[in-house]
C-alpha cells in the first residue's frame, strides 16, 4: 500500500514495543510508511523493527527525558527522514485506593502519561510543522469519565485529552492537525496483568455491558491507523464510545452512585491493596527509572 496517502512518510510511535504500539506500527508499516519505534525494551523494539515490510528504526528511550527525546528524534530525521505522523502511546497505569497510594508511583504515572506526551509532542513539532503533519494522541475511556482505583492513570489521560485540545487550537493554522483516539480495555498485557488481581477483575466486572468488555488490540491498532490516514480529530475504537461524548458530564455522578453500593461489598470479601505498575511494559518502565 505504499501507493496510499501514508505511503512513503515517516511516523514515530512511542510505547511501541509492545500492545497497541507495536500493533500500530505494523499497521503504519503495511500502509508504507517508515516507523520509528521508540519506548523501553530495546530488544523487543529491535525485533519489531526486522519485522517490519518497511524500513523501521528502534531506539530505547524514556519519554520523560526531555534530552534523550532530541536525540532520538535526530537519529529519526538521519533514519528514517522528517516525520509526518507522531503518534504518542507510551503510558503505564497501577490499580488501588488513593488513600494510601505511594507518591513516587503515582507522580511516574503522571509523568509518563502527560509529560511524556507532551514532551513527545514538543519534540517533533517542528518536523510536523515542516511537514504539515499529523499528532495522534492516544487517549481513553478514562478521560471520559474515571473509574475508582485508577486516580493517577484517569487523571493523566483527562490531562493528556486536555493537552491535545489545546494544541489542536495552538497549531492549526501551521496546517497541524491533531487527533484524539478513545480506547476503552484493550486486551494487551497490561489489562491481562490487572484481571490477575480479583479487586479489578470484579470492578470491571460490575460496569455496565459492552463498557466491561474487552477487545483485540489488532482492531484497536486499525483504527488508529485509520483514523491517521484520514487525520481525524477524533477516533474511538469500539465505535460505541463516541456515544459517552454526549453524556461524559453525568458520568462521575452515575459511578460515584454505582461504586458507593459495589466497593464497599467487593472490600469486605478482599482488601484493596495496590498493583505495581501493571504489564510488561510497566515493569520495564520501572526497571528503567530505577537508579542504577
Amino acid at each position: 500500500m505504499s501507493d496510499g496517502p501514508l505511503g512513503g512518510r515517516t511516523a514515530v510511535v512511542t510505547g511501541a514495543a509492545r500492545g497497541i504500539g507495536a500493533g500500530l506500527a505494523r499497521e503504519l508499516a503495511a500502509r508504507g510508511m517508515r516507523v520509528a519505534l521508540l519506548g523501553h525494551e530495546g530488544d523487543r523494539l529491535r525485533q519489531l523493527a526486522d519485522d517490519l515490510p518497511a524500513p523501521a528504526l528502534a531506539y530505547e528511550v524514556d519519554v520523560t527525558d526531555d534530552v534523550a527525546l532530541e536525540q532520538a528524534a535526530d537519529a529519526v530525521r538521519t533514519g528514517l527522514g522528517t516525520p509526518s505522523v507522531v503518534v504518542a502511546n507510551a503510558a503505564v497505569a497501577d490499580a488501588g485506593p488513593f488513600a494510601d497510594s505511594d507518591p513516587a508511583r503515582w507522580g511516574r504515572i503522571v509523568d509518563v502519561n502527560l509529560t511524556g506526551s507532551a514532551n513527545t509532542a514538543r519534540t517533533f513539532l517542528p518536523d510536523l510543522t515542516a511537514a504539515k503533519g499529523h499528532y495522534l494522541q492516544v487517549a481513553s475511556l478514562a478521560a471520559i469519565g474515571a473509574a475508582p482505583m485508577m486516580s493517577a492513570y484517569c487523571a493523566s489521560k483527562a490531562g493528556a485529552e486536555a493537552f491535545a485540545h489545546s494544541l489542536r487550537a495552538e497549531v492549526a493554522h501551521l496546517g497541524v492537525t491533531v487527533g484524539l483516539g478513545y480506547l476503552t480495555w484493550i486486551r494487551t498485557d497490561l489489562i491481562e496483568d490487572a484481571d490477575r488481581h480479583g479487586v479489578m477483575q470484579e470492578l470491571r466486572g460490575h460496569m455496565p455491558w459492552p463498557v466491561r468488555d474487552v477487545y483485540p488490540p489488532d482492531r484497536a491498532a486499525a483504527r488508529l491507523a485509520q483514523a491517521v490516514e484520514r487525520r481525524s480529530t477524533a477516533v474511538y475504537y469500539p465505535r460505541w464510545l463516541r456515544l459517552a461524548q454526549p453524556v461524559r458530564a453525568a458520568m462521575p455522578a452515575v459511578v460515584t452512585r454505582a461504586t458507593r453500593h459495589y466497593l464497599p461489598r467487593i472490600e469486605a470479601r478482599s482488601s484493596l491493596t495496590h498493583t505495581d505498575l501493571l504489564g510488561g511494559g510497566g515493569r520495564a518502565d520501572s526497571e528503567a527509572a530505577r537508579p542504577s
